[in-house]
């Protein structure tokens, strides 16, 4: 089975483009997911990280609760480089950038920062491996981001590419919440 769960509430203003952008999680529900994580984990899960604070500090908070479970931090678990849209407010970039992308959904680089293409090329990658490593039965868990979790949903019905923006899922895990997939393809979602 492979956890994946959404980092706590970033601290950043509401409508603000954050996904690279290394933005802090609120603290205490950090701290809350952790507590609500470390009782759900069976034994001897391995957990692998992004980079980004908002999921590292869920990841210290974890490793507190259960010293019992082995972490590494995975480049490839970062939320999508939005470049130079990075903190800046959806609806202040122009109606025509967005078009840009939007038209281009695979292959724009947006803000000059990453494509769908390169996001979900990564997370396949990670993927790949995680379908290994579930063949030995031990527990994975992913702390990340909504993009990641929508990307790796998409990769695990077999889609691997998303041409269209229509096609992106809006479906998530809400802050602090997470997603189960369980061999073959089942996907259990939880309200924490």
């Amino acid at each position: 089975m492979i956890w994946l769960v959404r980092h706590a509430q970033p601290l950043v203003a509401p409508g603000v483009c954050y996904g690279a952008l290394d933005v802090p999680a609120d603290g205490d529900a950090t701290q809350q997911t952790a507590r609500g994580l470390a009782q759900r984990l069976p034994p001897g899960v391995r957990v692998q990280t992004s980079p980004l604070q908002r999921c590292q500090q869920l990841a210290q908070a974890l490793q507190v609760l259960r010293p019992d479970v082995s972490f590494h931090t995975e480049v490839r678990l970062a939320e999508m480089n939005f470049g130079t849209w990075e903190g800046r407010r959806w609806d202040a970039l122009s109606p025509e950038a967005l078009d840009v992308w939007t038209n281009d959904f695979w292959r724009h680089r947006v803000g000059g920062g990453e494509c769908v293409a390169d996001v979900m090329g990564r997370v396949a990658e990670v993927w790949e491996v995680a379908m290994v490593a579930s063949l030995t039965n031990v527990p994975q868990v992913w702390l990340t981001h909504a993009g990641v979790i929508r990307a790796a949903r998409l990769i695990a019905s077999g889609q691997r590419e998303v041409r269209t923006a229509a096609d992106w899922p809006a479906a998530a895990p809400g802050y602090g919440q997470c997603w189960r997939y369980q061999m073959p393809s089942v996907w259990l979602e939880d309200a924490s």
